[in-house]
């Protein structure tokens, strides 16, 4: 799985990420937690007010069509 958090590093961001990460950390999941602070690359995710998160589930196979964004 590959989890993003989405803000340009506000407080309220670093937050998330932080509690983001142990979340993964305490559910044992396989995850990635990276941060998009870039504006226009946060809103091609559709999200227009900070912090958001979008979590997508990596798909192994060659067909990326079928990876799925849950907003």
């Amino acid at each position: 799985m590959d989890i993003k958090v989405l803000g340009p590093g506000c407080p309220k961001c670093h937050t998330l990420e932080k509690n983001t990460r142990e979340a993964v950390k305490e559910l044992g999941l396989e995850a990635e937690v990276s941060k998009v602070t870039d504006v226009n690359e946060i809103a091609g995710y559709g999200v227009f007010i900070t912090p958001g998160l979008a979590a997508m589930k990596k798909n192994k196979s060659r067909q990326d069509r079928n990876n799925k964004c849950f907003r």
